[in-house]
């Protein structure tokens, strides 16, 4: 079973449905122009209806991600009558394509969504597990970053599926339309052979009749038929661990998402088998200090962050891993007498050059005592970005992932690399055993006021994610500011923690920060003891998406970090 609920078709707004062929066609059109060149980021003013710029308004619905063709493609589905799932799981198929070295077909995708008619919010756990054979003893001497035995078992896939399921109109052949469309070319030979890999799931859909069913044939075709077998013929064959077992069991679990209040509004994130509700820990210090009164980026507003940062990472490193085999004390962690614990020791004078977890079962803000250990430095890659709403209220916020460490042969698909985000030491909550979800850095944000999206936001950047959400939570709900601005206003951030890829070493005392806060800022950061680093980069690839009190939606994504948005 593929973990979708069955939804009777009557239940189906079928007036609503695309037609394939309509969309396909509308799927060409865009692969077309934007393959082309239409639509870049830089100096593009605001798009209405249209194809992507790097920000947009709208009353029918609005997204917002990575590649412009991804972008477009799920902004044609809001502007033909698709709703915010429909378009999310298009978008997310063309990034395939589009934004392959960041995402791939056997990849990963943690989602939180909002359905408009109920007011529930729920989190789709698009993360796989450890295979079968991904044992501690097998990884005795450490778990490569690349390569075969890094991938988990794809996730992408059926957790794209499981979305149209619950709370989509499409089919599946309508929203890979695009994505079919941008893989037309056959070049590199990869996309050739993941157009006949596509091919045959929605040959699966087609022949399975209604809509449901058809969701379901094609995630069988991945996870347990033709598709299944070749990838356990090619793991086997190339010192692979996955095995057709473990892609049969693979399910995709819906989940209940972690909240805490901030100033009024109630933010949402997934479970501890991401690094999520870090950003609820982080928020909870710092609801205490008076941020739009301090100044929007003064050294008091990015001391008092950078320094609750250090501590929820902190907490992080030590706690998190999948609940469902360990027991992580997420009350105690987020618990507003423990948020008052750790905030004084914050020195608003001197920047922390410790690591600092707590003590939260204990009641005490410092851990007794402490092993921390470290792997080798490393590259990192992976990660990009997906939002979508409609005028329902419908809200999807995803962050797709799964650099393509390996190519499994004829399939084309790209498997994941995310096994390295587990450890191998004793005691460690986030320890790899066989299907175990090791503790990821995406993690998309929900925001509500009073019940109801506000805003959505998703982040590309590994451990930076939280600590760009962070500040786009302030931006918004602090000082008041637009998407746009929100998005393209200074960041800033550390690595003042162990890395979540290969567990490297932490840069205590780090800040990085863009030039934008001003000299001033900057030294007097650095006189606080911030060992200070300024760039003129992006600092990481957020995506932001409001929606006002009139109704009207408002997306953004960083120009700088070739992010994109569009608007019906």
């Amino acid at each position: 079973m593929t973990g979708m609920k069955k939804i009777p078709d009557s239940d189906v707004a079928e007036s609503r449905l695309l037609g394939r062929r309509e969309f396909l066609e509308v799927g060409a059109v865009l692969g077309a122009a934007l393959l082309a060149g239409a639509g870049s980021a830089a100096g593009v003013e605001e798009k209405r209806a249209g194809a992507a710029g790097w920000k947009a308004s709208g009353r029918r619905g609005a997204v917002a991600g990575g590649g412009v063709a991804a972008v477009s493609a799920a902004n044609g589905v809001i502007a033909r009558g698709g709703n915010a799932a429909d378009a999310a799981a298009t978008m997310l198929l063309a990034l395939c394509v589009t934004d392959s070295s960041l995402f791939c077909f056997g990849g990963e995708v943690p989602m939180i969504y909002h359905d408009g008619a109920t007011g529930k919010v729920e989190v789709i756990a698009g993360m796989g597990t450890a295979p079968k054979l991904a044992t501690l003893e097998h990884f005795k001497k450490g778990i490569p970053r690349s390569g075969p035995e890094s991938a988990a078992v794809p996730a992408a896939l059926d957790a794209i599926v499981t979305l149209l399921s619950r709370h989509g109109t499409l089919d599946f052949a309508a929203v890979a339309g695009p994505a079919m469309e941008l893989l037309g070319s056959g070049k590199p030979a990869w996309q050739a052979d993941l157009a006949a890999t596509m091919t045959q799931l929605i040959a699966a859909e087609k022949a399975a009749g209604d809509r449901q069913a058809g969701l379901r044939a094609v995630a069988d075709c991945f996870y347990r038929g033709p598709v299944a077998a070749a990838l356990d013929k090619w793991s086997q064959a190339n010192g692979g661990l996955i095995r057709a077992e473990d892609l049969a069991a693979h399910v995709t679990r819906i989940e209940e998402p972690v909240l805490a209040e901030y100033r009024g509004f109630t933010v949402c994130k997934c479970g501890p088998w991401t690094q999520g509700p870090y950003l609820l820990e982080a928020l909870g210090i710092i609801e205490a200090f008076d941020i739009k009164a301090m100044g929007r980026n003064s050294p008091d507003v990015v001391h008092a962050a950078v320094e609750a940062l250090k501590l929820a990472l902190a907490d992080r490193d030590v706690f998190y891993a999948d609940p469902l085999f360990e027991k992580v004390p997420m009350d105690a962690l987020l618990a507003r007498e423990y948020a008052a614990m750790r905030r004084k020791l914050i020195n608003m004078a001197q920047a922390s050059r410790e690591l600092r977890p707590g003590d939260p079962l204990g009641g005490k803000p410092l851990l007794a005592s402490d092993d921390p250990r470290f792997g080798p430095p490393g590259p990192n890659h992976d990660t990009t970005t997906c939002l979508a709403a409609d005028a329902a209220g419908n809200f999807v916020a995803a962050t797709p992932s799964g650099w393509g460490g390996v190519l499994a042969g004829p399939t084309g698909v790209w498997l994941n690399s995310r096994l390295q985000s587990f450890n191998i030491w004793p005691h460690s909550p986030n320890r790899i055993l066989p299907g175990k979800r090791p503790r990821i850095t995406l993690s998309p944000t929900l925001v509500l006021k009073a019940g109801r999206p506000v805003l959505a936001i998703s982040v590309a950047g590994g451990d930076g994610q939280d600590q760009a959400a962070l500040q786009l939570v302030m931006n918004c709900v602090d000082h008041g500011l637009a998407a746009a601005e929100s998005v393209t206003a200074p960041r800033f951030g550390t690595d003042h923690h162990i890395g979540s890829f290969g567990q490297t070493a932490p840069a205590l005392g780090s800040l990085l920060i863009n030039a934008g806060v001003g000299d001033a800022t900057v030294a007097a950061l650095k006189e606080r003891g911030h060992k200070v680093r300024v760039s003129d980069g992006a600092l990481w690839n957020p995506c932001v998406l409001q929606r006002d009190e009139s109704g009207e939606f408002h997306a953004a994504g960083d120009p700088r970090a070739g992010r994109h948005a569009a608007a019906s």
